[in-house]
C-alpha cells in the first residue's frame, strides 16, 4: 500500500513538472550598451569638459538607471559623482534628458520627490537612444552650468553615435 502511495506521488510530480516545462517562460529581448562604447562616450565627455577648463564626473547607467560606469575626471569635485549618477539615472528612467524633465517640473503640479528620490533636474542628463528605444543615461557633472555639463554629455554621444544599434 506504500508502495502505490509513492507511485502516485511521483507520478503527479512528473505530470506536474512537465506541464511547467511545455511553456517556458516569455521572454524580452532589449538591446545593450556595449561597455566598450561607454568607456569611450564617457571618456569623451571627461576630455571635452576639460578642453573648455572644466573637472567633470561621467555616469552611465543601463535602461533602468543601475550603474554601469562611473569615470572621475582629474580635479573633478566629490559631488559631481553622485549628481552626475543620478542624471544618468533620471535619463534612463524617464527617457528623456534631465533639462527636459526640468521643464516638465517647472510647469508645475509635479513634485519628483513624490515619485522617486534619485530624480533630479539639474541639467547634464541624456538618455542614450538607440532608435525610438532607451538603452542606456549619461550624467555629466562638475562644470560651471548645466548647460556645460550637457554639451560635453552630448560629444560623448556624438563619439558613438554612429556605432549604436
Amino acid at each position: 500500500m506504500i508502495r502505490s502511495y509513492m507511485l502516485a506521488a511521483t507520478t503527479a510530480v512528473v505530470v506536474v513538472s512537465g506541464a511547467f516545462a511545455a511553456d517556458p517562460l516569455p521572454t524580452e529581448t532589449h538591446k545593450l550598451l556595449p561597455a566598450a562604447l561607454a568607456v569611450e562616450a564617457a571618456q569623451t565627455a571627461i576630455a571635452t569638459c576639460k578642453g573648455q577648463g572644466y573637472n567633470v564626473s561621467v555616469s552611465i547607467t543601463d535602461r533602468t538607471g543601475l550603474p554601469q560606469l562611473l569615470i572621475v575626471g582629474d580635479g573633478a569635485g566629490t559631488l559631481s559623482r553622485e549628481v552626475a549618477r543620478r542624471k544618468a539615472y533620471t535619463s534612463a528612467q524617464l527617457r528623456v534628458s534631465t533639462a527636459d524633465f526640468a521643464k516638465r517640473v517647472a510647469g508645475g503640479g509635479f513634485n519628483p520627490a513624490v515619485f522617486d528620490t534619485q530624480l533630479v533636474t539639474a541639467i547634464g542628463g541624456l538618455p542614450i537612444k538607440v532608435g525610438n528605444e532607451t538603452i542606456a543615461g549619461i550624467g555629466v557633472s562638475g562644470a560651471p552650468g548645466g548647460d556645460k555639463d550637457e554639451a560635453c554629455a552630448q560629444a560623448g554621444l556624438a563619439k558613438i553615435g554612429d556605432r549604436l544599434q
